[in-house]
């Protein structure tokens, strides 16, 4: 009944008691709260026993806990098997999602991945190809800006980003 209640709790509600009620008074109190708990529970059980005799005698061994739905589907549905449901359970278990992510994920980063770029064709003279109107010598051997890399007509793919889709 109190599973929920750790050991510093309930010396809490212990001297929480103890100051609200007083020592003198305590023990009638506590006789007068299981008292009432004996109650609630033996009417609990009576309106249970009445309802399996009202039920008759095809429901004797019914229990008030097959009708959470959990319960239900485990003792009626799981346990017959007529549809196979335990098969689809073990393929549910066997299924690993976080890996089956991580693999698809590697692939499409492997599939993305860019490609080293064909070295770029040499002009005469061993300078690599510019598309600037200045020629190489005079640009004092700064990077040129309108070029893209080696090759402008090979085309990147745009950077995929796995966390957004």
């Amino acid at each position: 009944m109190f599973f929920d209640i750790g050991p510093l709790e309930l010396v809490a509600i212990v001297v929480l008691a103890v100051l609200i009620f007083g020592p003198d008074k305590l023990p009638k109190v506590i006789q007068d709260v299981t008292g009432f708990i004996r109650k609630v529970r033996a009417f609990s059980d009576n309106a249970k026993e009445d309802i399996r005799s009202e039920l008759g005698p095809e429901f004797k061994d019914f229990e008030f806990e097959d009708l959470k739905p959990r319960n239900f589907v485990r003792k009626h549905v799981l346990e017959k098997d007529e549809y196979g449901l335990r098969e689809l359970a073990e393929i549910r278990d066997g299924f690993d999602l976080k890996k089956e992510m991580a693999d698809v994920t590697e692939a499409v980063r492997d599939s993305t991945a860019p490609r080293p770029a064909p070295a770029a064709p040499a002009a005469s003279g061993g300078a690599p190809l510019s598309l600037s109107k200045e020629s190489p010598a005079a640009s004092g051997g700064r990077p040129d800006m309108f070029t893209k890399g080696a090759d402008p007509s090979r085309r990147e793919p745009p950077p995929f980003d796995a966390d957004a889709t």
